[in-house]
């Protein structure tokens, strides 16, 4: 068997190549189902969790693949092709149908998002591998001619069994020359060094092919192993249902204890609905308390605030009456230098009066001088 790879490595997924051809190019997480090959109807999950599913390219051959790995086991191994579809049955479910696998997958996501993205890439890959498949076509319409063509089936013919799970360029060459008929150059007209391309060409689709063979020959060998477990599993699941069985009996005989259990169900249930009314109103009185502390604490908060403001008029009122004191202290100075000049100019007053008395005398004696002489 080849060696397979997580998809979420960035490593590639490698049957039987020596050479890395091909890439992941989107991974998610989803949870994988197949449907049931008995009933086609029910779902049988192949993950127990959610796996790494990964959308990968073959660049040699133009091929796109879902692949899913759990553990060391490949859960899914899907090539899309241009007739597929993938369906989105709900809100996180989607499923495709794989005919070479004669089975239909089905991806569990996680969210909506998820499963939205995983459809857009599957369209465009799907687009992908239309227009590769044209362009393969074409090619082989320039490349092909009717004796090549029928040297290309004799190699296919001994293959095509094995290459279920193959691409649909693979079998392209034989469906060209059934389906559109035309005249081609003979052989001799083309060069020996295009014959010998040609030659290579189909030594490569070869050896794909043979790649191919051995994957499926590989998965063959490990569903053959497989197949003991699943019969282990089933025994299991019977032995299972064989207990379910006895217990579903065990309580039918109980069931005389139906009315019992019943009534205390009911006194239960009013217990609890008296609990629960109470628990309502404990509730609310939490709610009215929780409301008053928060009042309490707005109202600190303001009585801290006013404490504070009233501290800041005090030491301003202080400094207010600092203020005062001085100016009545200036004021009683200033009335006293007041009082002291009122009383040197009513001295200065008498003073000048007598002065002005003196004056006067002495202006009539003048003039009495002046009369008698």
């Amino acid at each position: 068997m080849g060696r397979m790879f997580s998809p979420g490595s960035g490593q590639t997924f490698s049957a039987s190549c020596p050479a890395v051809r091909e890439q992941p190019i989107f991974s998610t997480r989803a949870h994988v189902f197949q449907i049931d090959p008995n009933t086609k109807k029910n779902w049988v999950p192949t993950s127990k969790h959610a796996v790494t599913v990964s959308y990968f390219y073959d660049s040699t051959r133009n091929v796109y693949r879902i692949i899913s790995l759990d553990g060391s086991k490949a859960i899914i191994n899907s090539t899309i092709t241009p007739n597929m579809t993938f369906t989105k049955t709900s809100q996180k479910f989607g499923q495709w149908a794989d005919s070479r696998a004669n089975t239909v997958y089905g991806l569990g996501f996680s969210s909506e998002h998820h499963l939205s993205k995983f459809a857009e890439k599957f369209q465009e890959f799907k687009e992908a591998a239309r227009l590769a498949k044209e362009k393969s076509q074409e090619k082989m319409e320039l490349t092909s001619t009717p004796s090549q063509e029928s040297a290309g089936g004799d190699l296919q013919s001994p293959l095509t069994p094995e290459s279920i799970n193959g691409t649909d360029d693979e079998r392209t060459p034989d469906v060209t020359q059934n389906s559109e008929p035309r005249a081609e150059p003979t052989q001799n007209a083309l060069p020996f060094s295009h014959s010998s391309a040609i030659s290579k060409h189909w030594e490569a689709e070869l050896a794909t092919l043979k790649g191919n063979n051995a994957k499926l020959t590989a998965a063959l060998l490990e569903s053959t192993a497989n197949v003991k477990q699943w019969k282990q599993q089933l025994a299991a699941y019977q032995e299972e249902a064989e207990r379910l069985h006895k217990r579903v009996t065990e309580l039918e005989c109980v069931s005389s204890q139906a009315n019992a259990v019943h009534t205390h169900k009911s006194e239960l249930n009013q217990t609890i609905q008296e609990l629960e009314e109470t628990l309502k109103v404990k509730e609310e009185e939490i709610e009215r308390l929780k409301r008053e502390i928060d009042n309490a604490r707005e109202l600190q908060e303001q009585r801290d605030s006013l404490t504070q403001k009233l501290q800041e008029v005090e030491i301003r009122n202080k400094d207010l009456e600092g203020q005062l004191s001085d100016l009545e202290q200036r004021l009683e100075k200033s009335q006293n230098e007041q009082e002291a000049f009122r009383n040197n100019l009513k001295t200065l007053l008498e003073i000048l009066d007598g002065k002005i008395f003196e004056l006067t005398e002495l202006r009539d004696n003048l003039a009495k001088l002046l009369e008698c002489s």
